[in-house]
């Protein structure tokens, strides 16, 4: 059972530990009556011999608190060093990534007035679970992980967001006229789920629209909630035309623990010269303190915070002669804040989440389908004979049985045998598709195969089983097939 009011706390590098120290003084002051345990992570850890940056005992605090609030950290470039933040999310389940964008005019500059949305970025798959291979001399593989309880985990927290907060709709984005299969799955969970919400609008938007709508008419969105790469570019995009990305803090969700930071990063050039900008950390802290259920002063902080902005008193990197009054460094800039709490914006919208409920997701339930090998993609290293795919698709052809058939062979994707085109470039990198021509098979005849393959003279370096689902094809055509 986690202690309702104790969190860890990691300084950080760079900017880290000013702005760190600027936020504790501001939630002191405004009675957030906070306990804190303080771990070291970061670019010390890993000078240290540790290649993730962080301790055992650090992770035990962690899980301990259940809050996590911490600055930005620097890592060393090369020597295998992996993303601390990365590690952070997937080994502690943080499942939903979730950055509220919001424009500050007049106050502080941006050309949408009116932009307010959240990007909820799915945190754990996707390109991001860092699984690549080199197959060749020439290809390398990278592969996108998409799993039905991750995408209906981070869509049904994005409609209960919307729902807790009052937002009015719902944005999907991806790119499933292409990625059938994965993004398919995503979008289709969507659908789903968004039947369950009809007080909230629900659409779909191909990532390359959504993305130029994000940088153009960001007022038309709410909430958006997307996959792991997109969603990563999409809030940095939205952070930039908001007016800085200093400003923004984010959140990374999971079922018992949650980690605040903010969205840039230690700053290392400007470190220890009180320039820095302790709004992003700030911004996270109200964010946890609101889903600790201290709304109040979550609020209070946050509206302390609008009103010096709205006063003029701006950190260099959003101070503009002309628009600001007084331009300060980190310490100036929190004490400015501590002497407005208890006061409310008057031209921006006072912060209002006191009172509201924490999200909770339900657990889903999935279905049986039933699961039929209809063959089998062998990737082959193939590089003889000019690469001349019909070459290689008659010689292959021989080597099939009565248990199977050469439906194609595809290069990149594309489908070069049978009726390929000569102007087609080909890699050394070929997918060549057996399908079953019998009722069933299973994975002895699949061996079979391949050991004719490599009996052959052929350098098979990947395999993938096709399979059906209640008789719908669980693999993509190939482009042209």
């Amino acid at each position: 059972m986690h202690n309702p009011s104790r969190i860890t706390i990691a300084h950080g590098d760079g900017i880290g530990p000013e702005i760190m120290d600027a936020v504790l003084h501001i939630l002191d002051k405004a009675g957030a009556n906070l306990e804190y345990d303080t771990i070291q992570i970061g670019e010390k850890v890993y000078a240290s011999g540790s290649k993730t940056g962080i301790s055992d005992e650090s992770w035990a605090i962690i899980q301990k608190n259940g809050n996590f609030l911490k600055a930005p950290i620097t890592t060393p470039q090369g020597g295998g060093f992996k993303s601390m933040n990365v590690t952070i999310r997937k080994t502690l389940g943080l499942f939903a990534n979730v950055r509220p964008v919001q424009a500050y005019t007049p106050f502080v500059r941006s050309n949408f007035s009116k932009m307010d949305m959240v990007i909820i970025r799915e945190n754990e798959e996707d390109l991001y679970a860092g699984i690549e291979h080199r197959q060749t001399q020439e290809v390398v593989q990278v592969l996108k992980l998409i799993s039905r309880p991750g995408c209906e985990r981070i869509i049904r927290y994005a409609f209960e967001y919307a729902r807790a907060f009052g937002r009015k709709k719902v944005t999907c984005m991806t790119k499933d006229n292409i990625m059938k299969q994965a993004d398919g799955l995503f979008h289709r969970i969507f659908n789903e789920i968004a039947l369950e919400y009809p007080e909230i609008k629900a659409d779909h938007l191909i990532i390359d629209i959504g993305s130029a709508i994000v940088a153009n008419r960001p007022s038309t969105l709410d909430v958006v909630v997307t996959l792991n790469l997109y969603g990563d570019i999409i809030s940095d995009i939205a952070a930039e035309v908001a007016g800085s990305v200093g400003l923004g803090g984010s959140s990374n969700i999971g079922k018992k623990v949650a980690m605040y930071e903010a969205i840039h990063g230690s700053a290392p050039d400007i470190a220890g010269k009180d320039m820095a900008n302790p709004s992003g950390l700030l911004n996270a802290a109200i964010m946890m303190l609101g889903q600790m259920g201290k709304t109040e002063v979550a609020d209070t902080i946050k509206n302390a915070w609008l009103c010096t902005l709205e006063d003029g008193i701006h950190t260099g990197d959003i101070f503009k002669i002309g628009q600001s009054e007084e331009r300060v460094g980190t310490k100036a800039f929190a004490e400015a804040i501590v002497s407005r709490l208890g006061k409310k914006p008057e031209t921006l919208e006072p912060a209002h989440t006191a009172g509201r409920k924490s999200i909770q997701i339900k657990e889903g339930s999935y279905p049986h389908e039933e699961k039929k090998l209809e063959g089998i993609d062998i990737f082959l290293d193939w590089d003889k004979d000019e690469r001349n795919p019909d070459v290689l698709g008659h010689t292959l052809q021989k080597l099939t049985s009565e248990d199977f058939k050469l439906q194609m062979i595809s290069n990149r994707g594309l489908k070069v045998f049978p009726n390929g085109f000569e102007e087609t470039y080909c890699t050394d990198h070929w997918r060549c598709r057996f399908l079953r021509t019998k009722e069933s098979i299973g994975s002895l005849d699949l061996l079979s195969l391949q050991k004719r393959v490599v009996e052959a003279g052929f350098d098979i370096i990947k395999t993938e089983n096709l399979f059906s689902f209640d008789g719908l094809k669980g693999y993509s055509l190939g482009q042209g097939e």
